[in-house]
C-alpha cells in the first residue's frame, strides 16, 4: 500500500473525520442518530453518494468549465441521491421511512461537496474513489457511535435489543435533541484526548 493511499483512507476516515473535525453533516449527524441501526443507515446511505459522485466527478473534471463546475457537482450528487433515496424506499422500506427527510438532504450535505470539489475534482479516479469510500465510512462510523451512545444511554438498548439490566433507568433525555448535543460534545472530547495521547507518545 502506498503512502499516498494510506493516508487517504486515514484522512477519511480519522485525522480529517468530516464530524469529528470538520463539523460537516450536522444536520443528519443530530437528527437521526436516535439509534444505531439509523446512524449505519444514514451513514451508508451516505457513503454510496460520496463514492458515486467523487467518481463521477473525477471522471468528467477536465470536461466541466470550471465556472459552472459546483451546479454541474450538485447535479451529480443529486442524481446520486435520487438512485439511493429510491433504492432504500423500495428494499428498505421501514429505515427509509425513519430517516425520511433527511435522505434528499443528502444533496447538501457540505461533505459531499466538499470532496467533490477540493479532491475528486483534482485527483485520479481510483483515488476519488477511495477517498469517498474511508469519507462515507467515517461518516458512518461517526453517525453509528453518536447513534450508539443515545439508544443505550436513552433506552438501554443497542439495535434493538436489550443490553442493559432490566432495572436499568433510561436517561430519556438522550433519546431527545439536547441529548444529541450532550453525547456528541463528551465524544468529541474524547476523540480529541485520543489524539492527543497518540500525538504525545515517542
Amino acid at each position: 500500500m502506498s503512502d499516498s493511499t494510506q493516508d487517504i483512507m486515514v484522512n477519511g476516515f480519522w485525522k480529517n473525520n468530516g464530524v469529528f473535525v470538520q463539523m460537516l453533516g450536522m444536520c443528519p449527524t443530530l437528527g437521526v442518530t436516535t439509534s444505531a441501526e439509523n446512524g449505519i443507515g444514514m451513514g451508508l446511505a451516505t457513503t454510496a453518494v460520496l463514492v458515486g459522485s467523487n467518481l463521477v466527478v473525477s471522471m468528467v473534471r477536465k470536461a466541466v468549465p470550471n465556472d459552472v463546475r459546483i451546479p454541474a457537482f450538485i447535479i451529480i450528487i443529486a442524481s446520486f441521491v435520487t438512485i439511493v433515496d429510491l433504492s432504500m424506499n423500495a428494499f428498505v422500506h421501514d429505515l427509509h421511512k425513519v430517516l425520511g427527510l433527511f435522505i434528499p438532504l443528502i444533496v447538501v450535505n457540505c461533505i459531499i461537496l466538499g470532496r467533490a470539489e477540493a479532491f475528486a475534482s483534482k485527483n485520479s479516479i481510483l483515488g476519488s474513489v477511495l477517498d469517498g469510500v474511508f469519507t462515507g465510512l467515517g461518516f458512518t462510523f461517526a453517525l453509528t457511535l453518536l447513534g450508539s451512545v443515545r439508544e443505550l444511554l436513552g433506552s438501554g438498548q443497542w439495535l434493538g435489543h436489550q443490553v442493559l439490566s432490566a432495572d436499568y433507568q433510561p436517561v430519556l433525555g438522550f433519546i431527545l435533541p439536547p441529548g444529541a448535543f450532550i453525547a456528541l460534545g463528551f465524544i468529541l472530547m474524547t476523540y480529541k484526548w485520543i489524539n492527543q495521547r497518540s500525538a504525545a507518545k515517542p
